[in-house]
């Protein structure tokens, strides 16, 4: 029997390909995916896409989006009641499995799996233990198409912001940064692939950088709703590459 599910959703390519193969598989159906929003700004948590994009991208993988909207720098507490609301809302829509494109951050899948277990939901990880080179192979191979939106500087300057994934892009990666971008690294946007009724068109637009104050760790929350990414504001800076 096909179990209902949300899929968490950053528009990004584990994202995309978690969703893929969720797709191929049949064991569940995804009601709705779930993008965490910066009220503020109106972009995705930490990738910066704008809103406009994100509504561009789910239509055309044919999939309704729930944008939860977080206020600039939420506690962890004001964070975790936003999405428990949310997630009662979705559950009593019959959804029981909550998707992650998640691979290998173990204290990640655990806060997910205990928050959720708690509030009668299973959390599903169709990537997790997959070596990351594996699979930015298999996303390649696929078709997937998808441009760097933010680079962590303490890994990567700000040439790598703004360019297509291809084998060059993975080639000039340090020897220190995962493929997929699992630490944080960098983080992206899907705009076209084997699931998309179309390509999602857009212009690169100006090139940011922005510092972030630290912040506690018991204060802040994990923004990234589908690649698993940086758990708190810290001490470093990114380079943000606006897509219009």
């Amino acid at each position: 029997m096909t179990q209902q599910a949300i899929f968490n959703w950053s528009g990004g390519k584990d994202s995309a390909l978690a969703l893929y193969k969720v797709r191929q598989s049949g064991q569940y159906h995804v009601q709705t995916l779930l993008t965490t929003v910066s009220e503020p700004y109106q972009r995705i948590s930490m990738h910066g896409v704008r809103t406009e994009l994100l509504d561009r991208q789910t239509a055309s993988l044919r999939l309704p989006c729930r944008q939860l909207f977080l206020p600039e720098m939420p506690s962890m507490d004001a964070y975790e009641r936003l999405m428990a609301s949310t997630m009662d809302e979705l559950k009593s829509d019959g959804a029981t499995a909550a998707i992650f494109g998640d691979i290998f951050l173990e204290d990640l899948r655990r806060y997910r799996e205990e928050k959720l277990a708690a509030a009668g939901w299973q959390a599903v990880f169709p990537l997790w233990g997959v070596p990351t080179a594996e699979l930015m192979r298999e996303f390649l191979a696929l078709g997937f198409k998808t441009i760097t939106t933010c680079v962590n500087e303490k890994y990567l300057d700000q040439s790598f912001v703004g360019r297509v994934i291809d084998e060059q892009f993975l080639r000039d990666l340090p020897p220190h940064v995962d493929p997929c971008g699992e630490n944080g690294e960098f983080h992206t946007f899907v705009f076209d692939g084997p699931m998309f009724r179309e390509p999602v068109a857009f212009e690169k637009g100006e090139i940011v950088h922005r510092r972030y104050t630290p912040a506690p760790k018991t204060d802040t929350a994990d923004y990234d709703c589908g690649d698993a990414a940086d758990a708190s504001p810290f001490d470093t800076g990114f380079w943000y590459c606006d897509l219009v």
